[in-house]
């Protein structure tokens, strides 16, 4: 079996560095009831990043920390029943103001999400929920935003438009102030029989227009059109977006998820996580993630919250 060696995170210590110049964002900690969650909550407020605010059964939340040795003595802790409750708990500390981000704990991803789509009770916003990856690349010169690969399972259109438009707000936060995004396909032409060629002229005249706002759009492109300047000259492609994207907007969450991985397991990339389109930046780890991959995604997600609080117009409507 080849394993991948470690590989330095200079653009992730970047992310996390930024960050931390901001003021530690309330974050509602939903359920972290493992080692593994919590000490991802400590180590996010040990680094600045973070004010975590535990949801949970509290008594499971102080064994827990017992067991591991972790200080989580200056942690409130809103007690729960279980799993589905603290989700509901959590997104009720958004819905009355307490939290500016979410934070998922031992829970399955569906349950947090679950009260956070609740038409009566969760945090929707006009905007279609949507997933980035904020992938540390090595050998790639900057991160790369890859989305949605874990969402939108069969995303429309329309959806497109809001997956888009989300992508280009978290670069925003990075400070990226004319992100360029590829519409990614198998091709670089336009064809009738590919659907997601299409979805993709759509999506650049779409830009063109004004419907999307504040990103450079290029598609359809394969991926080395999108991130190699030799192969776009190859093709004679010319664009400012080919060969230098800083984001990959992916046709369907199988393509997504098969780069993503792609990335992470035959080039050793790392892949940071976030969910953009409800009323906060929601943070999403892995228990596989190393230490820096789950620092960055809280990062990430603080960016997001200090671009809100700092202008109106970057809010989500």
């Amino acid at each position: 079996m080849t394993t991948l060696t470690a590989q330095p995170h200079e653009k992730y210590d970047r992310l996390i560095a930024v960050a931390r110049k901001h003021p530690p964002m309330l974050t509602a900690v939903a359920h972290p009831c493992d080692a593994v969650s919590l000490e991802s909550a400590v180590q996010a407020a040990g680094n600045g990043l973070l004010k975590p605010i535990l949801v949970g059964p509290s008594a499971r939340i102080l064994d827990v920390a017992h067991k591991a040795s972790l200080d989580i003595g200056s942690f409130e802790i809103v007690d729960s029943a279980h799993s589905h409750d603290s989700a509901a708990k959590a997104v009720e500390l958004v819905r009355c103001g307490r939290a500016e981000a979410l934070m998922k704990g031992s829970l399955h991803t569906d349950e947090l999400m679950g009260a956070v789509v609740s038409r009566t009770s969760g945090i929707r916003t006009a905007r279609r929920i949507s997933h980035c990856f904020v992938m540390d690349v090595p050998g790639h010169g900057q991160a790369l935003i890859i989305s949605d690969a874990a969402v939108n399972i069969a995303p429309t259109l329309e959806d497109k438009v809001d997956i888009v438009q989300n992508a280009i707000d978290l670069a925003h936060a990075l400070d990226v102030t004319q992100p360029r995004v590829a519409i990614l396909s198998a091709m670089e032409t336009v064809s009738a029989k590919v659907a997601s060629t299409i979805d993709a002229a759509a999506l650049c005249k779409m830009a063109e227009r004004g419907q999307i706002k504040g990103g450079i759009l290029d598609g359809p492109l394969a991926l080395d059109n999108a991130i190699s300047v030799e192969a776009a000259a190859i093709k004679n492609i010319v664009s400012p977006v080919a060969g230098r994207a800083d984001v990959l907007i992916v046709p369907d969450l199988e393509a997504g998820n098969m780069l993503a991985k792609s990335l992470s397991f035959l080039a050793g990339a790392d892949a940071a996580g976030i969910v953009l389109g409800a009323r906060v930046p929601i943070i999403l780890t892995s228990r596989a993630d190393s230490v820096t991959t789950r620092l960055a995604s809280c990062a990430v997600a603080c960016l997001v919250a200090a671009a809100r609080r700092a202008s109106a117009a970057s809010v989500i409507p």
